[in-house]
């Protein structure tokens, strides 16, 4: 572990680099921005959550962490309200590549990692699994159910049975490596073989919810799911 400024230093590195290295291949032209946008969704949530293993033991460590993201919540904010010019973001966030958009899906997705992580922090992995289940679980879907479009989903005709299978599967992956590698770094005092019921209930829960047909708030509602089932099982 490292000091409180010295892990929030990386922290904030890391993340800039992730998603500027992702601006860069969007308005590069090596992949579209509907695909940049997704890869994002995914990969940002397990960088930042194992940058938590940086942080010392400390009171401050989940504040100080949760501010890395509310730093680029306030920045997707004031582009999307025209305040900030930042075309490379909106062209590897936004669908449509209107800066509006920013007030919405991303927006939200910066909100629910900042509350998360001041809530949850490494005190229960409910916190992670919401995370996961947003990032690998719901981008997953999208990529996946964009390439495979068949078998829609009879209560929600814009979502194919590929997609919620992928938001399955991505999303139990992603949380059963994620809190196995904080078990083992001796964050949780729970044995590997007790995560497996409760994951795959919760995963179950929150792929229920994304299929659901609401558009622009799955990064609410599934976590919120997640939070209110993650306290029945865990």
């Amino acid at each position: 572990m490292l000091s409180l400024f010295w892990a929030e230093f990386l922290t904030f590195i890391i993340a800039l680099a992730w998603l500027r290295f992702m601006d860069w291949v969007a308005q590069k032209g090596y992949i579209d921005n509907r695909l940049s946008r997704k890869i994002i969704h995914v990969g940002t949530g397990p960088f930042f959550v194992l940058c938590w293993l940086l942080f010392p033991e400390n009171e401050f460590s989940r504040y100080l962490a949760a501010l890395v993201p509310l730093l680029f919540t306030i920045q997707f904010a004031l582009i999307g309200l025209g305040v900030i010019k930042d075309q490379a973001t909106v062209d590897a966030i936004c669908r449509t590549g209107n800066p509006r958009e920013m007030l919405l899906g991303p927006l939200f997705y910066g909100i629910v990692f900042v509350a998360l992580t001041i809530i949850y922090w490494t005190d229960s992995p409910i916190g992670i699994i919401a995370l996961m289940l947003v990032c690998g679980g719901d981008g997953l879907a999208d990529i996946i159910g964009s390439k495979i479009k068949f078998g829609s989903l009879p209560w929600s005709r814009q979502k194919t049975l590929a997609g919620t299978a992928a938001m399955f599967i991505g999303g139990w992956i992603f949380s059963i490596i994620m809190l196995v590698i904080f078990i083992y770094a001796g964050k949780f005092t729970l044995a590997v073989s007790d995560i497996f019921y409760p994951v795959t209930n919760l995963v179950f829960i929150g792929t229920a919810v994304e299929s659901l047909p609401f558009h622009d708030i799955d990064n609410l509602t599934i976590p919120a799911a997640t939070m209110i089932a993650g306290s029945i099982f865990f």
